[in-house]
């Protein structure tokens, strides 16, 4: 039997009071006196009216396991009752006297091609309801170009000289348009709706409370997902199953979803690649499609059907690309759209190289969940990303118009770029973009000196010109951005001023430099030399600090300092590497490579010195978490590791503020 308001089972003796109503329904005491002590005094199953209510006084009165109080402390979901009302109790198989609910037990379909169809009245308003919303708010992607210098002299031949190109995505709009009490998340017909498919880890290692509170992660995700959003979960150990098709997110949607989710069990061993190609093929399959799509891979452990030895196999690389389904690497390999996959590993025996590469060859990104309760906030983190996509399929082009001007190379991080064979003209394939997120990008030019010829007025001189087009996934419109052109002086003298370089690009260099240090740490500590892998990281945290960025105690500086001392600690031995500091890096290499956030360690946390790219969304998001899970008596708690000796530098570091 199963208590229609927390999911949870309802036996005798197991330490939890039960309620038994007039209308013959049984809940557990604590659940169903939150919902009453507000005065709501009819039946969640079948609405029926009571006239006895349970009452919570100051002495129990325990009969057969069934109480007018509840005796203990028990986490509480009041959150959960809208969606819940209604509800059916699960039946019980009269063959074996278990729970049966013929969702989870029915045969599947060839092709998944019976997702629920998109509601066409959902759509209309979608567009119209978001163009009213937006009046008079910037809509637009906002596009800046920096220059190293503000001036180079004209007799110079600059062998290197870097722009960089910000791009910011407009604001979701009901954060500036309507500040009354909606959220961005509930204002379901100001956003772009979403297929979502979640690929759950349920292997015999998930027993106990790691599944528990996947679940109620779970639930947090089911409850933000609006009536226009479609979910599908599966399920995998030693074999996968589709829970139910892709269906919407209404109430009843809802209702099954969350149904669907407190049924899984964990027993078997870890076949990640089932799982994931049963996933994909629920979004290849789809007859229709939702603008944004995306799968969630969780996983506590390493294939043990695919990949022989995981990471820590001597015989060479794993093959881990024969985990990602036959779709998503062709759609990699010829550049088409691709459904991102964003993984979580879970715990300290997941193979995080594996999870890496799965997310980086999808688009994905990669968070390491050192600590078990903070597992719905990573995934609070991801959907409150997903949950607020602004553009799509976003383009960035430049090109060099002036003679003798040509480009050496673009730092786009884990972005597809492209120059020309003559140098002239260069592109990033940014893709989506989550509302007010951010990205930037470095183009290294070389120029020549300057003559009369290609010399204008006032000395300006034109390095580069830069536009972008994206696609807007509300209105499906594209959006093409006027050219910014990068302008600097050429003058026949230099004053000290234009001797000053640009903090921003020199924030940016920084952040690059700082990730190159990571890819290369990680290099090396996988050879065995952790004593390089420190020093790389100290020599960085070095040049860092000598950063005319860091002297200004740039913020962007501090957390990065923050972040290679972290990494620095997690190498100060084999043990602790193994345990935690690969899975670290990887989600750390993997933030930087995207420039969106992963969590990994204490990230998630208000208060940790690591947390870049964190959107507004995401944050909103993440508080709507913490207060889910304070509220249903959970404690937060840091992450544990083993015992960890300071890493010893060879160089001197930027000192803790």
């Amino acid at each position: 039997r199963f208590c229609a308001i927390c999911l949870g089972t309802m036996r005798p003796g197991h330490g939890h009071a039960l309620f038994t109503a007039e209308c013959s329904h049984i809940f557990h005491f604590h659940c169903i006196a939150s919902n009453v002590k507000h005065g709501n005094q009819v039946c969640p199953i079948c609405r029926s009216k009571w006239k006895e209510i349970p009452f919570q006084g100051p002495t129990a009165d325990v009969v057969h396991g069934r109480s007018r109080i509840n005796p203990l402390d028990c986490p509480q979901e009041e959150g959960w009752m809208r969606i819940l009302h209604g509800m059916p109790l699960p039946r019980a198989s009269p063959d074996s006297g278990q729970q049966h609910n013929p969702v989870f037990h029915a045969s599947e379909p060839n092709t998944f091609n019976d997702d629920e169809p998109l509601d066409s009245s959902l759509s209309e308003l979608l567009g119209r309801d978001y163009t009213e919303s937006t009046e008079g708010l910037t809509k637009t992607v906002e596009m800046k170009t920096y220059a190293e210098f503000p001036a180079v002299l004209a007799s110079e031949n600059c062998d290197s000289f870097t722009v960089l190109i910000h791009l910011k995505a407009p604001s979701a709009t009901s954060r500036q348009g309507q500040r009354n009490h909606r959220s961005v998340f509930q204002s379901h017909h100001e956003r772009a709706p979403v297929d979502l498919v979640t690929v759950l880890d349920v292997s015999g290692s998930m027993a106990g409370t790691k599944l528990a509170l996947l679940k109620r992660a779970m639930g947090f995700v089911i409850q933000n997902l609006g009536p226009s959003d479609r979910l599908s979960v599966v399920a995998f150990s030693s074999t996968a199953r589709r829970l139910f098709h892709l269906r919407r997110m209404t109430d009843s949607g809802r209702q099954l979803a969350l149904q669907a989710v407190n049924s899984l069990t964990s027993s078997g061993g870890t076949n990640i690649a089932e799982g994931l190609r049963k996933g994909s093929n629920i979004l290849e399959d789809r007859r229709e499609k939702n603008p944004v799509c995306s799968i969630i891979l969780l996983s506590d452990g390493q294939d043990t059907y695919n990949i022989a030895g995981g990471s820590q196999s001597r015989q060479g690389p794993a093959d881990y690309q024969s985990l990602l389904p036959v779709s998503i690497r062709r759609s990699s390999q010829q550049g088409q759209a691709q459904v991102p996959v964003h993984t979580f590993g879970f715990g300290a025996d997941h193979d995080a190289a594996s999870m890496h590469s799965i997310s980086e060859s999808s688009g994905g990104t990669f968070s390491f969940i050192e600590a078990e309760n903070v597992i719905q906030d990573a995934f609070a983190q991801c959907i409150g990303g997903l949950l607020s996509v602004v553009v799509q399929e976003l383009q960035v082009w430049f090109e060099c118009t002036t003679p003798g001007v040509i480009i050496n190379s673009v730092r786009s991080g884990s972005y597809a770029s492209g120059v020309s064979e003559d140098r002239k003209k260069g592109n990033v394939d940014v893709g989506d973009l989550y509302a007010e997120e951010e990205r930037d990008f470095l183009v290294d030019v070389q120029m020549p000196a300057c003559c009369t010829t290609i010399s204008t007025m006032q000395n300006e001189f034109e390095v580069l010109g830069v536009g972008c087009v994206y696609k807007d996934p509300v209105l499906q419109e594209h959006v093409n951005l006027d050219v910014n052109k990068v302008v600097i002086q050429r003058p026949r003298t230099i004053s000290p001023q234009q001797k000053i370089a640009c903090l921003e690009v020199d924030r940016q260099k920084m952040r690059v430099k700082a990730a190159d240090a990571m890819s290369e740490a990680r290099g090396l500590a996988e050879q065995g030399n952790l004593a390089g892998a420190v020093c790389v990281l100290g020599n960085q945290r070095k040049a860092l600090s000598e950063s005319m960025a860091a002297q200004g105690e740039d913020r962007l500086c501090i957390a990065l300092d923050a972040e290679l001392k972290e990494m620095q600690d997690r190498m100060a031995s084999r043990q602790v590497y193994e345990a935690s500091g690969r899975a670290y890096v990887l989600s750390g290499l993997s933030s930087h490579s995207w420039q969106r956030a992963t969590a990994r360690g204490d990230s998630t946390d208000s208060g940790s010195s690591v947390h870049g790219y964190q959107t507004p969304s995401m944050v909103d998001m993440l508080m709507r978490s913490h207060t889910s899970f304070i509220s249903s008596g959970g404690q937060r708690s840091r992450p544990t590791r083993p015992p960890i000796k300071p890493s010893r530098s060879c160089r001197g570091t930027l000192q803790a503020r």
